[in-house]
């Protein structure tokens, strides 16, 4: 009997079954490096989102530490009502400040980070709710990040805010001569910014801003794991080096952030006077931003004659101090973290009330 010629086997990938899911997926790859190239959006999105998850780990890590009684608040006040910046979801405040005041504090406003793409003042309200049981009134301020808007249009928003809680001092128990402005990481960046405006009249009118707060009323700074010359987050490679130029690239509007003048006006390292006010700065052993913005902003503000304060731990620390390392209220060195902004603070704008018990 004749036997059957023999099925000839086609290699695997010249099936025309497997043709159109190649095709599919490729042209879904070109499609998605395209939306990279020419949108800001996408690479935001991916990062927005590392992000959030880590301030909810954060967030989890201080709640057990949140006082329990003895802090009022007022939450998700508008700061912007009536204005071109007014919005629900980001110009928005929350106040806290010891159960029973009857006067004035000194108050710390609080400017939250996130790679100036990300966060939400929620995700400190334990710091906050403890510096208030200290004996202070605190706000933690949000306001609108890249891409949904570009620089400066957060530094104008927090500048707003400011003066609103000027008009609304007694309201807030606010006393308007001991203000300390403060932030964690690009929240610090925006906060050393905001100081220098007040502090440097020459920088203001670069920037175009007129400070709504005086050198007179702004007491202090408190900088947590900041960026200050903004420079050194451009040129990285990898995943890392990628995400510093997306973050900036939605922030600023610029493609190319290494010739963008928003990165140079940023970059506050350069623009500080001897009239910048005393400034406590910290940042863990196992952050980059410390060995290369913390320290050196520290060092050059101690060069003009500036009050530093300054928390930095040695590199063989253990455990390692990542970034936001003051947030980790589980760790020695973050209880050390916050019993040194409680005695800056103090030195500073101290508490007009006796302290709440601790």
């Amino acid at each position: 009997m004749e036997s059957s010629p023999a099925r000839v086997k086609r290699p695997l990938l010249r099936s025309p079954k497997l043709w159109w899911p190649v095709g599919i997926i490729a042209g879904l790859m070109v499609v998605t490096m395209a939306a990279f190239a020419v949108s800001p959006w996408p690479g935001a999105l991916i990062i927005r989102q590392v992000f959030q998850d880590s301030a909810k780990k954060m967030s989890a890590v201080m709640a057990p530490y949140a006082p329990t009684s003895g802090v009022t608040s007022d939450l998700d006040v508008q700061y912007a009502a009536g204005t071109q910046y007014e919005s629900s979801d980001f110009t928005t405040m929350d106040v806290f400040y010891p159960t029973g005041t009857a006067k004035p504090l000194g108050t710390v406003i609080w400017t939250h980070g996130g790679a100036w793409i990300s966060g939400n003042k929620s995700n400190d309200r334990t710091y906050f709710q403890l510096l208030a049981q200290h004996g202070y009134t605190v706000v933690g301020l949000n306001y609108t990040y890249g891409p949904e808007a570009k620089y400066p249009t957060a530094v104008n928003e927090l500048n707003l805010a400011h003066a609103f809680l000027l008009t609304n001092a007694a309201k807030f128990n606010i006393d308007p001569t001991r203000i300390a402005l403060a932030g964690d990481s690009a929240g610090a960046q925006l906060t050393s910014q905001l100081a220098t405006l007040v502090t440097s009249p020459a920088y203001a009118t670069q920037m175009g801003i007129k400070p709504a707060l005086s050198a007179a009323q702004l007491r202090g700074v408190v900088l947590n794991c900041g960026v200050y010359d903004v420079t050194t987050l451009l040129g990285g490679k990898g995943i890392l080096g990628w995400g510093d130029t997306a973050s900036l690239w939605a922030y600023t509007g610029d493609r190319d952030p290494s010739n963008s003048a928003a990165v140079t006006q940023m970059s506050t390292i350069n623009f500080v006077t001897a009239a910048f006010p005393p400034a406590y700065i910290s940042g863990g052993n196992a952050d980059p931003l410390t060995t290369g913005n913390s320290i050196p902003m520290a060092a050059k503000l101690a060069s003009l004659g500036v009050s530093v304060t300054p928390l930095f731990w040695a590199t063989d620390y253990t455990p390692a101090l990542p970034h936001e390392y003051q947030f980790r209220l589980d760790l020695a060195a973050g209880q050390t973290a916050l019993q040194a902004t409680y005695a800056f603070l103090d030195a500073h704008i101290g508490p007009a009330a006796p302290l709440a018990a601790q």
